[in-house]
């Protein structure tokens, strides 16, 4: 089985339909965000998705920090042109390697920002450079004229934005193309869909990468209580989570859980499955082969319009599935 390939955005960057989420691989400050990493297993992993075809890796330097850039770095060392690597900044990390919270888009941090993950990845360029989230403080102009620049020294191939909105995505695009937006989508997560958002991204021709496609967890039907989640597992302190909504999103699991038997594939099958007939590319994250085996097998799912009609029946858009981060994160995004 060779994934398919898709064109992502219409600046000529191509990618299979399904991306590797590489974040849970390595642990994340002092802890491990989804259980302990076991980096033997990850570098196989990596290993594995080239096999496939599944050759689009996503990281950042937030992660860690640094450490899941070194990690792909490791895994794909000698063999860096048979992968595309996609990498953020933004997130402000110091001197002392230390994550400050702030959003750091100035000119000099994005030129700083690159060359620690150049040095991290072990390369000599990034294909796809994503803005991790906007500054507010800082002109997207400012920002996007930095990204540009490193286009033109071939440091970048591509750049693209997360978490953005359509002010924002077409303010960059003057500036520069912009080939890919990254934001969360999911059948419990349509932000992007309810406010115009992919309509924009639509009209200039540039392509979209979701992140968290199984709702962080809850497609995966591996969550049926709380007591699945581990004491320090960050999904305790997001609403989604919370009392107020778990119930009522397990009603909706189990009515797309049912579907899917219909169809003999997996919840995550089909709810990966939905995100690339719509035309988008889901970077599902997984640390272990036999999960990577199973979600790439998603891109050969065939879904029909009354398939989608079904499906997105089940959970119509504007459905409140809980937001899907504490007040702090939400507050940061665009």
């Amino acid at each position: 089985m060779e994934l398919k390939k898709i064109k992502l955005g219409s600046k000529g960057l191509v990618v299979p339909a399904l991306g590797l989420g590489c974040m849970g691989m390595t642990a994340f400050g002092d802890t491990d965000i989804y259980g302990p990493a076991d980096e033997q297993e990850a570098i196989a992993t990596i290993h594995r998705a080239l096999e496939l075809g599944g050759n689009f890796l996503d990281t950042a330097d937030l992660y860690g920090p640094f450490i899941n850039e070194q990690l792909v770095a490791k895994a794909t060392k000698g063999n860096r042109d048979k992968y595309i690597f996609a990498t953020k900044f933004g997130w402000e990390i110091d001197d002392n390697n230390q994550v400050t919270w702030g959003i750091n888009g100035k000119k000099d941090y994005v030129k700083k920002a690159v060359e620690r993950s150049l040095k991290n990845l072990g390369t000599d360029h990034i294909d796809l450079y994503y803005m991790h989230r906007l500054d507010k403080a800082t002109p997207i102009e400012e920002t996007v004229g930095a990204m540009a620049e490193l286009v033109k020294e071939g440091k970048v191939s591509y750049i693209g934005l997360s978490e953005v909105s359509s002010e924002t995505i077409k303010r960059a695009h003057a500036v520069h193309p912009i080939t890919a937006v990254q934001s969360e989508y999911s059948l419990f997560e349509r932000t992007v869909e309810e406010r115009g958002i992919l309509q924009t991204m639509e009209q200039l021709g540039i392509g979209f990468v979701a992140y968290s496609p199984l709702g962080r967890g809850f497609l995966s039907g591996a969550i049926r209580s709380m007591a699945d989640l581990p004491e320090d597992d960050f999904r305790r302190s997001i609403p989604r989570f919370q009392e107020a909504y778990f119930h009522k999103n397990m009603e909706l699991v189990d009515a797309i859980a049912e579907m899917a038997k219909d169809k003999g594939i997996s919840i995550i099958q089909l709810a990966l499955a939905w995100i690339i007939r719509k035309g988008f590319v889901p970077i599902p994250g997984t640390k272990r082969r036999k999960y990577l085996d199973h979600n790439l097998a998603a891109a050969q799912v065939e879904l029909s319009e009354a398939d989608l009609n079904r499906l997105e029946g089940i959970v119509p858009l504007g459905t409140d599935t809980g937001d899907p981060y504490d007040e702090m994160s939400m507050n940061k995004l665009d």
